[in-house]
């Protein structure tokens, strides 16, 4: 129970709503700690799946999984800002349309990292491993996208299109001054990159004059950042195979995961501790609860 409220809530409220439901008084410290200890145990059988799973390779499932990885800040005390790099994986049956604009996406499972890429895509690995065809969806990160390609070569890859778009407006409101014009350009861009011309995009880019040093310089940037990510953008074929192009999942996921407890005002974690809360968060979130009961009991 105190592991349970203690990822949901700041301890003080913590401790005063337990006295209100269950009339149990216990301190806001008691539960802290309560919570860290057994988020600690948590980590360490996260380790050890990893070391045992190198030597037993589980059974591919054979079914069809969105794998979404992004990073978001974290405000420590050790090192001020820190990087908690979370990953969401579902089922591609779990995804059902709400309208045009919004999917609603079922159960999912989550990874959650304050630290190196490395060790977050060793945690990740160990819930791929038994994952049929996997489907990635994420920015344009170059240890990702790296990571991809060497441990997941068949895999779909496909650059998130809010973020190959938001670049390019970024860049045309440096590039462009008349309102009307830079409208209807980037708009015609966008049209472009829906329909798998990122080439023709890429050429409309180098022709556009443009005055400004820095205007000039960021050209080149968006150039090979477009270059680089070419065979991630073919939009027209992603969505004619009923494919996500967006990672707003893994946003959403950001907020109701992390944000929700870890990002409140005036909150400042140590690094550990803040990877000790965020894995009772993900046992939660990923309906993976009997796990931390299973630890609870084993301990007592």
């Amino acid at each position: 129970m105190l592991c349970y409220i203690g990822q949901q809530k700041v301890y003080a409220e913590a401790e005063k709503e337990l006295k209100m439901l269950k009339g149990i008084h216990i301190s806001a410290k008691q539960i802290e700690n309560v919570c860290h200890y057994y988020g600690e145990k948590l980590e360490e059988e996260i380790q050890q799946e990893i070391t045992s799973g190198g030597t037993a390779p589980k059974e591919n499932d054979g079914k069809k999984y969105y794998a979404m990885l992004d990073g978001g800040m974290l405000l420590t005390r050790e090192e001020k800002w820190k990087e908690m790099k979370l990953a969401r994986i579902f089922d591609a049956r779990e995804v059902a349309t709400v309208n045009k604009n919004r999917n609603y996406i079922g159960e999912s499972t989550y990874v959650a990292h304050l630290g190196n890429h490395k060790s977050f895509l060793q945690k990740v690995e160990n819930r791929l491993d038994d994952k049929g065809e996997i489907i990635f969806v994420a920015d344009g990160a170059k240890w990702i996208w790296k990571w991809v390609e060497v441990m997941y070569p068949e895999s779909t890859q496909i650059l998130d299109y809010y973020h190959a778009s938001q670049h390019l407006c970024q860049w045309a409101e440096m590039a462009i001054k008349d309102e009307l014009q830079k409208k209807n350009w980037i708009h015609a861009q966008c049209l472009w990159l829906l329909n798998n011309a990122v080439d023709t995009v890429i050429e409309n880019i180098k022709q556009l004059k443009v005055n400004g040093t820095q205007a000039r310089k960021n050209r080149w940037l968006l150039i090979e950042y477009y270059i680089t990510n070419r065979n991630r953008m073919q939009y027209k074929t992603y969505k004619e195979h009923g494919l996500m192009i967006g990672s707003g999942p893994i946003e959403a996921a950001h907020r109701h995961v992390i944000q929700q407890r870890m990002k409140l005002s005036g909150q400042r974690w140590t690094i550990k501790g803040a990877q000790q809360i965020v894995n009772l968060r993900v046992a939660e979130k990923s309906n993976n609860w009997g796990k931390v009961i299973e630890i609870i009991n084993k301990a007592a």
